[in-house]
């Protein structure tokens, strides 16, 4: 049956909004900070920043939760190996090579990478309608990231960066079907602070080995500010209304709210940088929000798999 959601809590549908939002802010930073800073240095220290931020609050949970830690190591291990480490380092040294269009192209297809690897994992299957949802939805994005233009899509062509982020847009999926396997009773914050140690941990050596080879991490002001910023944003709060989300309404249905950050982008460039919103601009949104509903609207009952 569903995860129940008790009166109060925000709905798994705002939080799953939530979540691209934020990382479509790390998005940008990213790239902006692509050449400044390593992407191994980027994914430590980001993530350093995330554990000590969440440390006063997952710690003393995690004194309570220890017994479910050791029952659970290796789905834990796995979760923060794929989704903190190889994930995040994937995708920033993918940034240094592509352009951020063809990144929020690559990241559409999440959706679609989930639903297959359920299927080709675990067996699930989606409705005709959601399947249908999904569809609406990529179109809506294919829309946006093309200006409405079949040829402009047909140009799009993948590079080294390309591939290195498609690696981390697997790496995603899998950690976010892998959600099933957290422990029911493991406290959130305690689940989110163990998976953060380690896989900052296990980007350590890598850090190490390219700080080694000449790639140091160039301290400033605006460097510092930006990954305490995603620190808490990007990785402590997106991670656990994402985390939250797909408890609730399950991988296949979260998924298809990755969709959510190019509508995201455009509507931030509008705002904050005076960017034209065009009609293909509109048309996109428009077919986004109406997929995500069909999806959502036909969802079926998730039933938890994790353990205590």
């Amino acid at each position: 049956m569903r995860t129940p959601r008790s009166a109060g809590t925000p709905s798994p549908y705002v939080l799953l909004t939530l979540a691209p939002l934020f990382w479509s802010c790390n998005w940008i930073v990213g790239r902006g900070l692509s050449h400044d800073v390593p992407p191994f240095a980027m994914t430590f220290y980001r993530w350093l920043f995330a554990i000590i931020i969440l440390a006063p609050f997952g710690l003393p949970r995690l004194r309570v939760d220890l017994p479910l830690v050791r029952r659970h190591w290796k789905a834990l291990l796995a979760l923060g190996v794929v989704g903190i480490g190889t994930h995040n380092a994937l995708a920033y040294l993918g940034l240094r090579y592509t352009t951020a269009m063809n990144g929020v192209i690559l990241n559409s297809f999440i959706p679609v990478m989930i639903v297959t690897l359920s299927w080709l994992l675990l067996r699930e299957r989606l409705a005709s309608l959601q399947v249908a949802g999904i569809i609406v939805s990529l179109a809506g994005v294919l829309t946006i990231l093309s200006q409405g233009s079949l040829a402009a899509l047909a140009a799009f062509r993948l590079n080294t960066g390309d591939l290195l982020i498609i690696l981390s847009m697997a790496m995603w999926s899998i950690y976010t079907i892998g959600l099933r396997f957290r422990p029911r009773r493991m406290h959130l914050l305690s689940f989110l602070f163990v998976i953060a140690c380690i896989g900052d941990s296990a980007i350590l050596p890598f850090y190490l080995v390219e700080t080694s080879l000449g790639q140091p991490m160039q301290w400033t002001l605006a460097s510092a500010v930006s990954l305490a910023a995603i620190g808490l944003f990007s990785s402590v709060l997106a991670y656990i209304f994402w985390n939250r989300g797909v408890e609730q309404v399950g991988a296949n249905v979260a998924g298809l709210f990755v969709h959510l950050m190019p509508v995201f982008g455009v509507v931030l460039a509008w705002v904050v940088l005076d960017e034209r919103l065009a009609p293909f601009h509109v048309a996109g949104i428009a077919l986004i929000l109406c997929g995500i509903y069909i999806t959502s609207r036909f969802a079926t009952v998730v039933v938890p798999v994790g353990t205590d």
